[in-house]
């Protein structure tokens, strides 16, 4: 009878103890112990948004006690928000990780910018650079920040995302990811791209950082910033590089950043959140996309990021 007891007994399904947060949490640390463990060279590419900080925080309690057995990579097109600078540097220094920062030269040489060049600054200083940091320091796999519900094309793309030789994806050509199960085997000239917070929300995002107490640019919350309106966005003036059209006068709003990229390229939205938990709370109220904000969106019509992934873009 005892016997019979004891072979219908069954384990206690640990996961059925797990928060939300909890079990994303654990898949991401996953899929970078993963990473390490099949891949040669990887790198963090690290463009100090929201999402980098939450990937980097995930780094670190994925190896600690050690640093993360990798760099940081930020793409640098010189035209950050002056806040993200100083984040990053600061970020680098605490977690004692590499920084690596790559510019391309060919850009900085022919001073392309977002006033003069339009989708040729992204394709430049973005694409370019990127593919460029790549081949130079050779490495096969690259976590980024990407999330499938910021844009459609990030919806349909792998965790684990193959690129050929020439760092282009084809999103025709993808692996099945069966029950969290991840195959790294690569071509001779391939490389990956991974995308270890792909599952997760902007409202989970946004709730990890409260719960985890993560350090953030604070342009994510409201403050008076000088901005102008234009194309139906508000653009903070960063620094006096920003050209003003004729009769356009700088005002004081209060404004937040739902996305941060290039300053001129970045729409800010109204807002009155200055605290972590106000910002959650206008995120469930929200109807919109959180990269409504970004011009280089807008670049190509609705194709526009696929596009741009399909040519290296991360």
């Amino acid at each position: 009878m005892l016997r019979r007891r004891q072979v219908g007994m069954q384990a206690p399904d640990v996961t059925m103890s797990l928060t939300h947060l909890q079990r994303l949490e654990a898949e991401s640390i996953h899929i970078m112990r993963e990473v390490v463990a099949e891949t040669e060279k990887p790198v963090m590419l690290y463009s100090v948004g929201k999402d980098s900080a939450v990937m980097l925080h995930l780094a670190r309690k994925a190896f600690y006690p050690a640093p993360p057995p990798f760099p940081l990579l930020h793409v640098d097109t010189t035209w950050k928000f002056k806040a993200m600078y100083e984040l990053r540097d600061r970020m680098a220094r605490e977690s004692g990780m590499e920084l690596l920062v790559y510019q391309n030269p060919e850009a900085k040489e022919k001073n392309i910018n977002p006033f003069d060049h339009g989708p040729l600054h992204t394709d430049m200083w973005k694409t370019e650079g990127l593919k460029q940091a790549l081949d130079k320091y050779g490495f096969d796999a690259a976590f980024g920040g990407a999330r499938r519900d910021e844009e459609k094309s990030r919806a349909k793309e792998r965790i684990f995302s193959f690129r050929a030789a020439n760092h282009r994806w084809d999103p025709k050509s993808q692996r099945p990811e069966l029950w969290s199960l991840y195959n790294a085997r690569k071509n001779k000239g391939e490389s990956i791209r991974v995308f270890p917070i792909s599952n997760w929300t902007e409202l989970d995002i946004w709730q990890y950082i409260h719960l985890e107490n993560i350090p953030i640019v604070p342009l994510y919350f409201a403050a008076e910033r000088p901005v102008v309106e234009r194309d139906g966005l508000l653009i903070m003036v960063d620094d006096e590089r920003f050209r003003l059209n004729p009769g356009e006068v700088p005002v004081q709003r209060s404004v937040r950043f739902r996305t941060l990229g290039c300053y001129p390229l970045s729409g800010a939205v109204d807002s009155n959140a200055h605290s972590i938990t106000e910002v959650i709370q206008e995120t469930l109220l929200t109807t919109t996309s959180e990269r409504q904000g970004r011009v280089i969106d807008k670049d190509a019509g609705g194709a526009s990021m696929e596009k741009k992934k399909q040519e290296g873009y991360f």
